[in-house]
Formats: structure tokens, sequence, C-alpha cells
């Protein structure tokens, strides 16, 4: 990991107990991931298996997992490098705030020199519209009960 971040979050009109049931179910992924072909169960709330539109696959392990307010998981290939992902729900006055952060690894194919210009041009814009993707996702979801299509809010170059 390195001290790069990347976050997005939204206000939800619904109650935390209510998002945390959606994003906390086994197969989560598929009702509002719109990058997302499958999401495995593999351990409950300990590793799943996520499989992208273009069939990237990835292995979400869970360390941290704390009811109605979040979880902690790091995500790559089973053998690969992984970045570490934050999930926080905050209550608001009416509603929610889903926040969703990344610490994405260090690539070693990028020169150490480069490394912070290839974050700020083209990581984290690129992490930054799939977490929105993800974001909207989540809040078409839970706005009409109806899973998210395939792209529905534009192909993304890394995972469609």
């Amino acid at each position: 990991m390195n001290g790069f971040k990347v976050s997005s979050k939204i206000i939800l009109n619904h109650n935390p107990d209510e998002v945390w049931e959606i994003i906390s179910s086994k197969n989560a992924l598929e009702l509002f991931h719109p990058y997302c072909l499958k999401n495995d169960v593999i351990d409950y709330k300990k590793k799943d298996k996520l499989v992208y539109l273009n069939g990237l696959t990835y292995f979400r392990e869970f360390s941290a997992w704390k009811p109605n307010n979040g979880f902690e998981l790091i995500i790559g290939k089973e053998t690969g490098k992984k970045s570490k992902v934050l999930w926080e729900i905050k209550i608001l006055d009416r509603g929610c705030e889903v926040k969703i952060s990344v610490f994405p690894y260090r690539s070693s194919k990028i020169p150490k020199y480069f490394y912070p210009i290839f974050i700020f041009l083209i990581v984290k814009p690129k992490l930054r519209k799939y977490l929105q993707s993800v974001l909207k996702g989540l809040k078409f979801y839970l706005d009409t009960n109806i899973n998210v299509k395939k792209n529905q809010f534009g192909k993304h170059s890394w995972f469609s």
C-alpha cells in the first residue's frame, strides 16, 4: 500500500440499517455494481470473488466488519498485489452518507519518479469514476429496488 487515496461519497435518503443490509448481503455487488459480472461468496464476511464484465477476477478479503457502519477489505488478484478499501456509512439527520475510499497498491511497472504523475493523471480520475458509478448504482438500487444494468453509468476502460 502507499500513501495515495481516492474517495467518493454519496448522500442517500435511506436509513443506515437499510443501506447496510444491502451492501453486506451475500452477492451484494450483483445488485448495484455496474461493472460486476459475478460476485461469489467464498466465506461470508471473510472472502468473496468479484468477476468484472471484462473477465478480470479480483478477490476481496474482509479485515473489519462493522454492522451499520461499514467494512474494510483488501482487493486484488489472488496472488497479486492488493489495494485497501474502506466502506463507511455515516448517519445524517435525514438518511446517511456512504463513502468508499481506495488506497491503491503501488505498481512496479511505473518508474518511481513518474509515479506521482501517473497517480494524479490516470489512477485518481479512473478510480474516482469507478467509485462514483458504484455509488450511483447503490443509490439506484436502493431507490428503485431494480438491479443495476451492466455499464449503466458508462463503460470503464479497466473493468468493462
